[in-house]
């Protein structure tokens, strides 16, 4: 039997969000298209947005839809760069974010943008006060809502102030915390009608139980943004192309679902979450519990394994039917220390020694149960002090 604890690089479909894709695929049409089937995918999409808007507290206008989470995130900050003030060349960055993100202001350096590092805490946390420090002037900011390793929690709605303030466009990554914190992009929303402060947030749809290959980008109207694909005016012209009237369907659903459960999984799976520390911490009391232990998501346990190879470890359990992961699930496969690891102030050896595990709305007891009654024995083999261990 496989026990699946990786919810955080993809969740199980719902079987509501499958039924909304293939009913909405009956639909004929093109959305775009004049005749009466066009006009009918063309509600279809529109209902779909208007749902997704009402869950994200958005305007349905506000409300691209993209493949998902890179895209998103490459849209909002490319398309901000293209449209930055004459004079701003700065990108404010903290340490710990997405490799979506730090890839895309990579290539933002690469054209010209001049980096603003910005620290976090040894629990991954962003440091306001830095942040706000490094705001003024700056082209754009970028942030997670929720660090998507180590679980901690950030304070967005002091970064979208201090965003605000300084009157510079703002980012903010919700692609992990959707379906698991409270999102209101009104309530973060900075001055509307200059366009500063938060004016763009991402997420991605098979984080909360839609198909992979659909999210969306909450953009404010009065943001200048300018879009990456060309080619019809679909989208306010922030993205051209056919739309997915499935996938928006779909979305619709499962983000629905995510946030009608949100409460009551949050208290469930702190609590599957709280049992599995501390079961693990008790059988490896060596296992160093990393992020913050109270802000941090529901689901999410980060520790750290002194002495283990991350990979082994995982690689054991897999053989026991469990499924973790080292980190992000977009550097599978790829053996580098996390960057977020190091980012908390923690060593290139203990980044390589981590592993995350995180529940989902499928989660249950036997998951835990699965996982410790193979930790020890699996971390006494990776660490080399137990039998089997290579010599």
């Amino acid at each position: 039997m496989q026990h699946y604890l990786d919810h955080a690089a993809t969740t199980p479909l719902r079987p509501e969000a499958r039924e909304a894709w293939l009913r909405a695929n009956e639909v004929i049409g093109n959305a775009s298209s004049t005749h009466g089937a066009g006009q009918d995918a063309r509600r279809l999409l529109e209902e779909s947005r208007e749902r997704i808007a009402a869950v994200l507290d958005c305007d349905p206008i506000e409300v691209v839809l993209t493949s998902g989470g890179t895209e998103s995130i490459n849209l909002a900050l490319q398309g901000l760069w293209a449209e930055r003030s004459a004079g701003a060349d700065a990108v404010v960055l903290p340490d710990a974010e997405h490799h979506a993100t730090m890839d895309t202001v990579a290539s933002l350096v690469s054209a010209g943008a001049v980096l603003r590092r910005v620290r976090v805490s040894q629990t991954a946390a962003i440091d306001a006060a830095d942040f706000a420090s490094a705001l003024p002037g700056a082209a754009l900011a970028t942030a997670l809502v929720a660090n998507n390793e180590a679980g901690t929690v950030n304070d967005s709605a002091a970064l979208a102030g201090s965003a605000a303030a300084a009157a510079v466009p703002l980012h903010l990554d919700a692609v992990a915390a959707l379906g698991h914190v409270p999102l209101s992009f009104r309530a973060l929303r900075g001055d509307a009608a200059a366009g500063t402060g938060l004016v763009a947030l991402s997420i991605a749809g098979h984080k909360v139980g839609a198909p992979v290959g659909v999210g969306a980008l909450v953009v404010s109207r009065s943001a200048r943004l300018r879009g990456l694909l060309h080619g019809g005016a679909q989208q306010r012209g922030l993205r051209a192309g056919t739309q997915d009237v499935a996938g928006a369907a779909a979305l619709a659903a499962a983000v629905e679902l995510a946030e009608t459960e949100r409460e009551s999984e949050a208290i469930r799976l702190a609590v599957l979450r709280d049992r599995l520390i501390d079961g693990i911490r008790s059988r490896v009391p060596s296992a160093v519990l990393l992020g913050d232990p109270l802000d941090r998501l529901p689901g999410n346990a980060h520790l750290l394994f002194p002495g283990a190879v991350g990979e082994s470890l995982l690689f054991l359990l897999d053989m026991n039917g469990v499924a973790a992961s080292t980190g992000s699930a977009c550097q599978a496969g790829v053996a580098e220390p996390s960057h977020v690891v190091m980012a908390m102030g923690r060593s290139e050896e203990d980044a390589r020694s981590v592993l995350r595990f995180t529940l989902g709305r499928t989660s249950t007891d036997a998951d835990v149960d699965a996982v410790l009654s193979a930790i020890a024995e699996v971390y006494a083999r990776a660490s080399g002090s137990g039998p089997g261990a290579r010599s």
